[in-house]
């Protein structure tokens, strides 16, 4: 199974895209825990919640993963090849919850940088920040100079590591056929 993670600051189109690639490669999204965990127990969280919350993004992604296998619905071959390699679109992971942790409170758990280094993806999207940001009753940060300096964070950490990456920028159908050509010359 090829797992691709999609990972950017608040409103920059993450969940758009995640599910937009799972259509068109006709396969399973894992959605962004924190959302949920959001809604469910309000928006004022602690350091210890987001701990909680990195462990239920784990928790969903094994869940996802095993959709995927069980069911084999990934449809997405390229023209001209013959076996499917399924394919999970994952909206977060663990480094968007180190960077949320020291981000908002300087620290992070050491629960959440072990699991960086034990788990491996196939792929990164990085989402610009350059869509209008969209006011969201969990969203944080609707000022432009927090996004920049999330989105250079999260960029430092993708060229320091080996994971293959690129940047996604554009409109919302710029994003996703930047994304699809660069997983099918990649990844697929």
């Amino acid at each position: 199974m090829k797992k691709i993670v999609i990972i950017g600051p608040e409103s920059t189109g993450k969940s758009t895209l995640t599910l937009q690639l799972a259509e068109h490669y006709q396969t399973y999204s894992c959605p962004e825990y924190a959302r949920e965990y959001l809604l469910a127990n309000g928006k004022d969280y602690t350091y210890d919640a987001l701990l909680t919350i990195a462990k239920g993004q784990l928790d969903l992604e094994k869940k996802c993963e095993l959709q995927v296998t069980a069911t084999k619905t990934n449809k997405g071959k390229l023209p001209g090849k013959q076996s499917i390699t399924p394919v999970l679109f994952i909206d977060t992971d663990m480094y968007v919850m180190k960077v949320w942790c020291e981000y908002v409170f300087g620290k992070c758990h050491q629960f959440i940088l072990n699991e960086i280094t034990a788990r491996k993806y196939d792929a990164y999207l990085l989402c610009n920040i350059d869509l209008p940001w969209v006011k969201d009753a969990l969203r944080e940060y609707p000022d432009e100079q927090p996004r920049k300096e999330l989105y250079y964070i999260y960029k430092d950490i993708l060229i320091n590591q080996s994971t293959p990456w690129i940047e996604i920028s554009g409109n919302y159908q710029q994003r996703l056929s930047t994304a699809i050509e660069f997983i099918n010359k990649t990844i697929l």
